[in-house]
């Protein structure tokens, strides 16, 4: 084992320009050095192609007056540190001039999220003789790894403390102490998401409260009370070969379960969503506000810190250019209609599955199978298109990134936020393509009896319940977040948890046995200290982005169909509770250091979010005009009902209505290649039920039909009209910015101006 300072040309001593940073920080041991960084490689032979490499770049960094430590294990470890002079023009460069006068003699200290920022820049952008960047050595395993360092102080305790384990888990998150260690990106995104789950207690509440008003009126329900009391409608079978005709009072469990989510307060929530969704986004960008300005990030510009860094990195650095290619363009968007089309067909892999799973199931000899056929397909169904969901993210991801580097975006910043629009548009259409397909098209497309629409002219397409469509709808979101949250979950706490352990029994290695009379020899302090770190699981630029875009999908499900799926927001709500303390544990006790980044917003996710509440209005309306069997009983209790004909108070408007919405089909009109059994229960069947409004002699629709159509569209134009013109109120009524602030950034703006003023007339006077 063998420890060495490489020295830089620079400096007599690596102690030089240690003195700033070099002091005891919080309760750090007080002859404890400091490194900013910590590069690591495999050992390589001497002369060898990657020690030369390693070398050159090692050189280049000394060059810029870097101090090096290197550290030999069974890996070569090199602490790095920045000459001072590096931060005072990052302080220089990006300090308003009026505090660049009067701190032109005196330099503040730096942050450490700060150093580690700006050292991380540096070791990227630095290009050997070779014209190679630590991103292509470490492709050529040159160097393994690079990262910050987790160190013991106060603040990592205090974090450890109260934010990073599971008995905290409904105590306030502590945003200064994560953004003085994470760095301001990291702390808005747990700001963020601590405000979205604290918002999401209201949701939930007003979603239990929705489905308990259901499950209070089963008894009283009169649609689903009909279904039940239903023993001499006899239903079309289900499936062509030997399939037998049904009683619909069969399915009474299914029709008040449908109930529960199908009634008069479903309409009222999706309202109540929709309006939420705007409150929502409109506190954040107050509560945003607020931290930006306690945080001094109004004038900061993420352009222009990027700029000063390329320059501290290299003063004879030319800024990039801005460029729009419409031809680049114009394939990037083919590509990625391509992808969609890709992802839309998997969707209707997934219909053809349900199809031939319910033909499969009808007529299996298993009792089970064949009674809860329909149930059975729906929920398989779902567990299949959870395991669509989890193999195309990884494939969406590819994606994306490939059309990312087509596009080639001239900043890290810009890059970021075309990659995010890419990725959600993809994972979108992953995740909601099928759940479309069930809200809108199920039941829809089918045909009818003796004209059924079949899928290469042998499986029938899926039927309605009688009771409506929208008990699937809640069954495939219902399995998919459960899916989503509780695997996903536990493998992403158990992965990192398994690979830190894996980790540590690999790397470390067994201690030497002691001769007798021998002295153990002093281990370097850095060297626990960095293998501690080395063993912890890496993290990349895109790991705060994964847990962006999880939430995000997640936002999508609480509000886009929320309406098929109540309970949506309660599981949100239990969910985000969780991650948030398990996103902490795996940042400060399984992954290595993040390294910090400057932001004074979530950036394109505020867009995204505002894109999703207009998309949740239009959803929810469509699900409730369309899915729905909303609009259907209205039109029946208003123009078809008894009540209409005569007057009776005592009646409730919707008797008659299931007997209204099954058609009659006559079983001589079946298909020639249909066998069903002639006999039910010993009964000579001529004819059969099915859900439709058509006429009993040609098959036509009925005028009622027409009559439901022009209702479901009158409702959606008047629900969407009312929802969006009461976000725009909502919007208009709660402020981005809290009187208070705009109110400290004038005061700000005044005393500076009033300076310049006692400035001018004093020289004017000299």
């Amino acid at each position: 084992m063998q420890d060495e300072i490489l020295l830089t040309p620079y400096r007599e001593s690596p102690d030089e320009d240690m003195d700033s940073y070099a002091s005891p920080i919080s309760s750090a041991p007080s002859n404890e050095e400091k490194w900013d960084f910590v590069l690591v490689s495999d050992i390589h032979e001497m002369g060898s192609e990657k020690e030369i490499k390693r070398k050159k770049f090692l050189d280049e960094l000394s060059k810029k007056g870097f101090t090096i430590k290197k550290i030999e294990d069974t890996k070569l470890f090199y602490g790095v540190r920045a000459p001072q002079h590096i931060f005072w023009k990052y302080q220089r460069l990006l300090t308003n001039p009026d505090s660049r006068q009067q701190n032109s003699s005196a330099q503040q200290d730096v942050p450490v999220t700060t150093r580690i920022r700006v050292v991380h820049f540096i070791l990227q952008n630095t290009v050997t003789s070779d014209l190679e960047k630590l991103h292509d050595l470490m492709k050529k395993k040159v160097f393994e790894a690079a990262f910050p360092l987790h160190k013991k102080e106060d603040i990592t305790e205090i974090l450890k403390k109260k934010w990073a384990r599971w008995r905290v888990l409904f105590k306030e998150q502590p945003i200064e102490e994560i953004r003085s260690y994470f760095g301001e990106k990291v702390a808005l995104y747990f700001a963020w998401l601590g405000w979205y789950t604290y918002l999401l207690v209201f949701a939930a509440v007003a979603g239990v409260a929705t489905v308990a008003a259901g499950a209070t009126v089963f008894s009283s329900s009169q649609v689903s009370k009909e279904i039940c009391d239903a023993n001499n409608t006899i239903m079309c079978p289900l499936c062509d070969q030997n399939c037998s005709f049904w009683v619909l009072s069969d399915t009474c469990t299914y029709a008040k379960v449908t109930h529960m989510i199908d009634n008069e307060a479903t309409v009222v929530f999706a309202m109540f969503m929709a309006i939420w969704a705007t409150v929502f986004l409109e506190l954040w960008k107050r509560e945003r506000a607020t931290v930006a300005t306690s945080w001094d990030l109004y004038g900061w510009d993420e352009e222009e810190e990027e700029l000063a860094l390329q320059l501290i990195n290299n003063p004879q650095h030319e800024p990039r250019r801005y460029q729009h290619s419409y031809f680049r363009s114009t394939i990037v968007l083919i590509l990625a209609v391509l992808m969609i089309m890709v992802l839309i067909g998997i969707a209707h892999a997934l219909v053809i599955y349900r199809a031939v799973a319910m033909a499969l199931f009808m007529q299996s000899e298993v009792n089970l199978l064949s009674r809860h056929a329909d149930t059975i397909a729906v929920m398989t169904g779902a567990v299949l298109h959870y395991l669509t969901i989890v193999i195309m993210t990884k494939v969406n991801w590819h994606v994306a990134l490939y059309l990312c580097n087509l596009e080639k975006p001239r900043t890290f910043s810009q890059r970021e936020n075309n990659f995010t629009v890419k990725i959600f548009i993809f994972q979108f259409f992953t995740n909601f393509s099928s759940l479309i397909y069930i809200a809108f098209f199920l039941g829809r497309i089918n045909g009818h009896p003796g004209h059924y629409v079949r899928i290469a002219g042998h499986w029938r397409l899926e039927e309605c319940h009688p009771s409506g469509c929208i008990t699937d709808l809640f069954i495939q979101m219902a399995v998919i977040m459960l899916l989503k949250q509780t695997i996903s979950n536990i493998m992403e706490y158990l992965i990192p948890w398994i690979s830190h352990q894996l980790r540590k029994k690999k790397k470390r290695p067994k201690k030497r046995s002691m001769m007798l009379g021998e002295e153990e020899e002093a281990e370097d302090p850095c060297k626990k200290q960095w293998l501690r770190n080395y063993e912890l699981n890496e993290v990349n630029v895109f790991s705060l982005f994964n847990e962006y875009l999880e939430i995000v999908i997640q936002y999508s499900f609480t509000t886009i169909f929320v309406a098929a799926f109540p309970l949506a927001p309660l599981l949100a709500l239990i969910n985000n509770v969780i991650e948030i303390h398990m996103d902490a544990i795996k940042m400060m006790r399984l992954r290595r250091r993040m390294v910090p980044r400057k932001a004074k917003d979530i950036g394109i996710w505020l867009q995204v979010l505002e894109a999703i509440g207009t998309l949740a209005v239009i959803g929810n309306g469509l699900v409730i005009a369309i899915t729905s069997d909303f609009i259907p009983v209205q039109v029946y209790k208003y123009m078809y009902s008894p009540c209409t004909r005569q007057n009776h108070t005592d009646m409730d408007c919707s008797t008659g209505y299931i007997n209204n919405s099954l058609s009659v089909f006559h079983i001589r009109d079946f298909e020639p290649h249909t066998k069903v059994l002639p006999e039910f229960n010993g009964v000579q069947i001529k004819e059969c039920r099915y859900r439709d409004y058509r006429n009993a002699d040609d098959y036509t629709y009925t005028i009622q039909f027409w009559h439901i159509f022009a209702a479901r569209l009158a409702f959606l134009i008047l629900f969407e009209h009312v929802a969006l013109c009461v976000k725009l109120i909502a919007a208009w009524y709660i402020p981005d910015v809290p009187q208070k602030v705009k109110n400290t950034i004038l005061k700000e703006k005044y005393v500076h101006l009033c300076k310049e003023l006692s400035v001018t007339e004093y020289s004017t006077e000299v």
